[in-house]
């Protein structure tokens, strides 16, 4: 079977000032025989994570939100996971990771520029557009 972890994160929780404390969400996914086998795999890699990264650093509480099992990965449409909507314009820059690894963490710097994002200071191509 093939699970998908959600999680949130609290980092650097010890910290005075506010700009020093993170928050955030990842994702985690692996192939197990069966649900306890992948929770003990996301709690094995997130130890290593934490031993040989900066991702979670200092005060840190990591929460298991919700598990998504999948037989096999869909083969004729796409399915949407992890839609995310916040109210209000983005106040604070974030760092996103996309499968972070130990030859690269792939990490980008997102910002809010106006009306678009900003990516590492670029703003990315309009993948696609609707109006009303």
């Amino acid at each position: 079977m093939i699970y998908i972890g959600s999680f949130l994160h609290a980092t650097n929780q010890e910290e005075q000032e506010e700009a020093h404390r993170r928050h955030g969400e990842f994702n985690m996914i692996v192939e197990a025989t069966d649900q306890q086998t992948a929770i003990n795999m996301f709690k094995e890699r997130l130890l290593e994570l934490r031993e040989n990264s900066n991702f979670f650093e200092g005060v840190c509480s990591i929460f298991f939100v919700h598990l998504l099992e999948f037989e096999e990965f869909p083969q004729n449409k796409a399915k949407m996971l992890y839609y995310k909507s916040v109210a209000g314009d983005p106040v604070m820059p974030f760092i996103g990771c996309a499968v972070p690894s130990s030859e690269t963490d792939g990490c980008k710097i997102y910002t809010w520029g106006g009306y678009h994002p900003e990516i590492d200071g670029q703003t990315p191509k309009i993948f696609l557009e609707f109006k009303a």
